[in-house]
This record gives C-alpha cells, structure tokens and sequence, in this order.
C-alpha cells in the first residue's frame, strides 16, 4: 500500500500529521518533554522495537522537531534534544493529555502536569483568541476560507442544523 503524503494538502492539520501523525511519535515527543533525551530511555520506557524507535527518531530530526547530538564515541551514541519547533509542541500534547483523561480514561488519570511557579495539579491547555482573549471552542470558530472540495457539503451541513435547531423542543 502506497503511502500517501500528507504535506502536499493544503492544510495545516495535514502537514502536521505528516510530521507527528505515526504511531509512536505521540509517545516520544511525551517522553521527551518528560526530559528522556537518550535512545536507549525512550526504548526502555515504551517497548518500542528498536527500528520503529530508530526511524520515528529518525524523522523527527528530518522535520527539525528533534536534533541529534552525540554524546559517547566508541561505540558512537547519541542523545535527541527537542528544538524550538518540538518544545512548541507542548500546548498539543497537554491538550491531548487534558482530552485523554476526560475521555479516555476510566477513573483517575494516572499523572497530572503539576505548575512549576505555583507547585499546583491542573494545568491544561486551553484554545483562545489572540485579539479577544475568550475561550474558543467548535461552536464558536469557522474556517476561512473552506475548502472548495467541501465547501458545498459545509454549507449544507450548516443548513440541516440550523433547521433542526429550530424545530420546537419537547
């Protein structure tokens, strides 16, 4: 099966996941915003086969998200540091951590992200405006501009729910 490249669409969600959309690269860039820097961590705290491990690494440093620095010769071993771009990264998996433990997860989360300044539980990340400064959720945002491949089904979509929400409630 051909795999299809993501980075072509013109879409910022698609280029994304072409950069962190693989199985296993969730879980390394969490390692690594854990402070794991090391092969050999990253192997032992997830079980990952060592090629699976090798190639998502090996990516990740492709798309600038990691680099790979070497820190013992003979044999040559190389610790992987997160950039800029993957530091930036942290609002996402805190939001992905915030939706798991909300929705993904039976009983009580099994971590918590803890505020160094105050020494609290409770951080998440949360969507706002960057003129207003409100709390943005699906219902208060649209795309702009949609995509024409779409556009047509939107707009139908958007019509079906308007008429639906205007029907009288029991």
């Amino acid at each position: 099966m051909t795999r299809m490249d993501l980075s072509q669409f013109d879409c910022s969600v698609a280029r994304a996941t072409e950069v962190i959309g693989e199985r296993w690269t969730l879980l390394i860039l969490r390692d690594a915003l854990y402070g794991l820097t090391r092969f050999v961590d990253f192997q032992t705290d997830l079980g990952i086969a060592r090629n699976i491990l090798s190639n998502r690494l090996r990516q990740l440093v492709a798309h600038g998200v990691m680099t790979r620095q070497l820190y013992q010769e003979q044999p040559d071993r190389y610790e992987y540091l997160l950039t800029d771009k993957g530091r930036a990264f942290f609002p996402v998996l805190a939001a992905l951590m915030h939706w798991g433990d909300t929705w993904a997860f039976d009983g009580e989360p099994p971590r918590s992200l803890v505020h160094h300044a105050c020494g609290r539980e409770g951080v998440q990340s949360v969507a706002s405006c960057s003129n207003c400064g409100r709390e943005l959720d699906a219902e208060s945002v649209h795309i702009d501009p949609l995509p024409e491949t779409i556009r047509h089904r939107v707009d139908e979509a958007v019509e079906r729910w308007r008429r639906l929400s205007a029907l009288p409630t029991k």
